[in-house]
């Protein structure tokens, strides 16, 4: 009797922002959309966090969720820090902007700081490397990231199904 062959385990993907209450979740809302869409959702597991604990149990930003609504996507992510855990057990950590990388970089043991990438590497070429933080601003600037992470993560997910 044959054996059956391994299933390959999903890849991880964690979206990293301050709070994990505006970019972050939205980022993991639309990645999750997109590899339903595209059929390749049993092969990713998505999840976000923030570099700080202020928001941990929190529901991710109204204006997240209504910008996310707008657009048909759902934001259901509850706010929560990184872990060291996520170092190990994440493939790859999407990083909001250049600070949030330096301090991934910096919390993250060496064998994990290869795995941690700037979320708009996966943007148009010659575009900005941050992806800006709307929380003090009005509803243009959470429109703004929207379109910003949607071509993220559509490049993203095209670059990971390869």
């Amino acid at each position: 009797m044959a054996h059956p062959l391994p299933t390959p385990r999903p890849r991880r993907l964690l979206f990293v922002c301050s709070g994990n209450i505006c970019r972050s979740p939205l980022a993991e809302a639309l990645f999750r959309r997109f590899a339903r869409d595209e059929g390749l959702a049993d092969e990713f597991e998505v999840d976000s966090a923030g570099t700080h604990d202020l928001h941990e149990g929190d529901r991710a930003d109204p204006r997240t969720r209504r910008v996310g609504e707008k657009h048909g996507i759902v934001v259901d992510s509850i706010a929560r820090p990184v872990k060291a855990s996520d170092f190990r057990d994440f493939d790859l950590i999407l990083a909001m902007d250049r600070g949030h990388l330096r301090e991934l970089r910096a919390r993250a043991p060496e064998a994990a700081r290869d795995k941690i990438r700037l979320m708009r590497d996966f943007d148009e070429p010659g575009s900005d490397k941050d992806v800006p933080d709307p929380y003090y601003g009005g509803a243009e600037g959470f429109e703004e990231i929207f379109r910003m992470l949607s071509t993220c993560c559509r490049n993203l997910l095209a670059a990971l199904h390869e």
